[in-house]
């Protein structure tokens, strides 16, 4: 129970990762009737090697790497131009998964130049797989200089510029795409993805419905269709899509996965373990399989699993709080306090540390006999309850960050290190003047108009912060932009402009715990009690009762509906959580008073006073 208990917060950050339009003939069916007339032709001719290559090329229209390469290795066989061949050949190995045999294919001799811009393209692509974004970035050079109104080609460019963060540039290559050939269902395909995180998740349906429309069974769109679907909460209508993807490609292990995620958020964990060993390990590199397969295991109470792969996701993503948390989850259950306490030493010692990490430390602190150190975390866990918590300054007394800030401009890990150490001194101009010319230098990218607003707020500047944030969510209208937006707004005292952009972002983006949380913030500021119970509660019912602010709120918006057995029960309920938080101590004994219980009110006023 502990364990599961432990995991609610982190249950919450799971996420996933019907076409209503009038289908069109499958191109896959078209495919299917070609691969047909093909065979046959090949038992009546076999010794003809072009239609050994027509026939790989109809394979990789189908995803079938495999065939396509036996095909094209026939048709060299048969004295097809191995120089003209090799790029296609080497399509065909990368389809099957193995990039590294495929890059090898590419140099193993000579290419054609008129297969130059084929190969390119191809070298782009493994590249990008590979996570080298610089020899990626060389491949796509090359296949746009040979083929630059290849509609497929500016696909890849806009996946390559989207995972380069160049949202403005990723945009551009998808509708160029599109120009180049209205038919292409992959360029409506990225688009939606693009739309997706630019504008929101309902945004992006009609785009997964224009791909759709143009081939019903491109399994790639159907399954970025069912996972949007999955986010809005629309999970029939996701169901619907899963399952024709699996009928289209009956070898793929993602929509076992993502029927994985659904059951898990829909709380049959055992059917999600189930499902996710149906994918025989196909994905199981893949960060989010690992995040699925650690929070079923943790609530299936097999915490020693549910470690070993958070631990697993920890090392290909470092900076992953939500892996952290996990892990320190699982060390914590399977009775590791020492483990617990080692990965969540870099939560804690965070100036931004949750509320959730500190009260855990706190918990393994207590339970390794360190009374002290649990006190000091809990009285933290407490400041941040009331919203004022200290962080804490990162300077650079030798001007160390600073030096290396203005020897490289535009790099952005020493300019961000650079901007902190500066605004934690007040020299706000300098830090200002440096996130501006990052930001001049990266128009196009979300995260350096992110990075300005984000400076400028610490400087208090609040109508330059909104001005980045809004330009930010122009390229990203995700949470992480949209939250920041409202934020600056509220400081800026304009709250209705704040309540404005949650609602877009709850409309664009569906079920979202932080634009709940911040919904019922803003109706309580308003003393709308019925309204901000609405909000909090939802939130309940996604994390339960672990989180101490959303206890306290709910508390306070039923004590505003006279409805004081149930803030009773939720204030107490808050200080079991925090029972060294004064503001909560107070908060419980006026919900006592109110019951007549003076006795209990005094004695909790007592301990409160006691309570620095």
């Amino acid at each position: 129970m502990g364990a599961r208990c432990v995991l609610t917060g982190v249950a919450a950050a799971l996420a996933l990762a019907g076409c209503s339009a009038e289908p069109a003939p499958s191109a896959r069916a078209d495919a299917l009737a070609r691969q047909g007339e093909l065979t046959a032709a090949l038992a009546a001719t076999p010794g003809d090697a072009r239609l050994h290559v027509q026939l790989a090329e109809i394979q990789l229209r189908l995803g079938n790497g495999v065939g396509a390469e036996a095909a094209l290795r026939r048709a060299v066989d048969l004295g097809g131009a191995a120089d003209r061949l090799r790029p296609m050949a080497a399509r065909a190995v990368m389809m099957q998964g193995e990039n590294a045999r495929a890059l090898a294919l590419l140099g193993a001799g000579p290419i054609h130049p008129e297969a130059a811009g084929e190969a390119g393209h191809v070298a782009g692509v493994i590249h990008l797989n590979l996570g080298n974004i610089a020899a990626a970035r060389e491949g796509f050079d090359v296949a746009i200089s040979a083929r630059p109104r290849d509609s497929s080609l500016w696909v890849d460019v806009a996946r390559f510029r989207d995972a380069n963060a160049d949202a403005a540039g990723a945009r551009d290559a998808a509708d160029f795409a599109i120009a180049l050939d209205p038919q292409n269902s992959a360029a409506f395909g990225a688009k939606a993805n693009l739309v997706r995180t630019q504008a929101g998740l309902a945004a992006a349906l009609p785009w997964y419905d224009r791909a759709l429309a143009i081939d019903p069974d491109n399994a790639v769109t159907l399954l970025d269709h069912a996972a949007t679907l999955g986010d809005l909460g629309q999970y029939r209508a996701m169901l619907q899509s899963v399952r024709r993807a699996a009928k289209v490609a009956p070898r793929s292990p993602r929509p076992y996965y993502l029927q994985a995620v659904l059951a898990a958020r829909a709380g049959d964990y055992p059917l999600a373990r189930s499902l996710l060993q149906r994918t025989r390990g196909a994905m199981e590199s893949e960060p989010g399989f690992i995040l699925v397969s650690a929070i079923v295991e943790l609530q299936l109470d097999g915490a020693a699993v549910a470690a070993y792969q958070a631990d697993r996701l920890l090392s290909l993503q470092p900076n992953n709080l939500v892996a952290r948390r996990l892990l320190a989850a699982a060390s914590w259950a399977s009775g590791d306090r020492d483990g617990a306490a080692e990965v969540l030493a870099p939560l804690v010692a965070r100036s931004d540390a949750d509320s959730w990490s500190l009260n855990l430390a706190a918990r393994v602190a207590a339970e390794r006999g360190q009374a002290d150190e649990a006190a000091q975390l809990l009285r933290r866990a407490a400041q941040l309850a009331r919203g004022n918590a200290e962080p804490f300054a990162e300077v650079d007394p030798f001007g160390l960050r600073a030096g290396a800030a203005n020897s490289d401009p535009l790099n952005p890990a020493v300019v961000i290190a650079a901007i902190r150490a500066e605004l934690a001194r007040g020299d706000t101009v300098t830090a200002m003047a440096r996130a501006a010319q990052l930001l001049e230098a990266n128009r196009g990218v979300a995260d350096a108009q992110l990075l300005y607003g984000d400076t400028a707020l610490a400087a208090r500047q609040w109508r330059a912060a909104i001005r980045g944030y809004r330009d930010a969510r122009a390229l990203d209208a995700g949470p992480r932009t949209a939250l920041r937006l409202a934020n600056a707004q509220h400081l800026a005292g304009d709250p209705a402009g704040a309540a404005a952009t949650i609602l877009t972002l709850q409309r664009g983006m569906g079920a979202s715990v932080v634009a709940d949380r911040l919904s019922g913030h803003l109706a309580m500021d308003l003393k709308q009690w019925d309204n901000g119970a609405g909000w909090f509660e939802r939130v309940r019912r996604r994390i339960g009762n672990r989180d101490v602010v959303v206890l306290r709120e709910l508390a306070r918006a039923h004590a505003g509906r006279n409805e004081t057995q149930r803030a009773d029960a939720l204030a107490m309920l808050a200080v079991r959580l925090q029972p060294l938080n004064r503001e909560l101590l107070l908060l419980w004994a006026a919900q006592r008073d109110a019951l007549g219980q003076a006795r209990d009110a005094r004695d909790l006023r007592e301990r409160a006073a006691q309570i620095e």
